[in-house]
């Protein structure tokens, strides 16, 4: 069986759904990732460092995201990463599976008990 590198043929961990998620609204660095993930979900999900930079090599070396620019100016340089659009597109397919799990999940709380 082989790889295909573009990412398609793998599910995206809950960690890199949210990093694809909070890139999709633009740049951001590891640390400001982490910040905002943790703002979005209300404190429910928190990416630590390790799980955060593991999965930001496996979505780079997928190509759902790149390292840009960092701005020369800055007192602290950090890599900043945006989403490609293969990531855009890898983030809505990921959005239409949760969706249908949800509709899935709420049509079994209708018949709860086994009735059909």
């Amino acid at each position: 069986m082989s790889s295909d590198p573009t990412g398609s043929d793998f599910t995206l961990t809950s960690a890199q759904f949210h990093i694809l998620l909070t890139l999709a609204e633009g740049q951001r660095h590891g640390y400001g990732i982490m910040q905002e993930v943790e703002r979005r979900t209300g404190g429910a999900v928190e990416l630590g460092p390790g799980t955060l930079y593991r999965s930001l090599r496996q979505l780079l070396d997928r190509g759902l995201i790149v390292e840009v620019e960092a701005d020369p100016g800055a007192s602290q340089p950090r890599r900043p990463y945006a989403l490609t659009s293969e990531g855009r597109s890898k983030a809505a397919e990921e959005a239409r599976r949760l969706r249908s799990l949800v509709r899935w999940a709420e049509d079994a709380m209708v018949l709860e008990g086994g009735q059909p």
